[in-house]
């Protein structure tokens, strides 16, 4: 069974643990009222998903 040589130093460690982290929700714009909403979901400002109306808001 390989075990390593030496003891994996914190630098060593730390630097491969960079790149894991955490991203935010991508916002866009809403193409029919042009509110800022998540992507690939329906606007909570006009109720639209795409160019079809999912909710009524009256």
């Amino acid at each position: 069974m390989a075990v390593p040589k030496r003891k994996t130093s914190k630098s060593r460690k730390n630097k491969r643990r960079s790149a894991i982290k955490l991203t935010g929700p991508t916002i866009v714009d809403c193409p029919h009222c042009h509110e800022p909403k998540r992507a690939h979901a329906v606007c909570e400002h006009c109720g639209y998903y795409g160019d079809k109306q999912v909710i009524n808001k009256a």
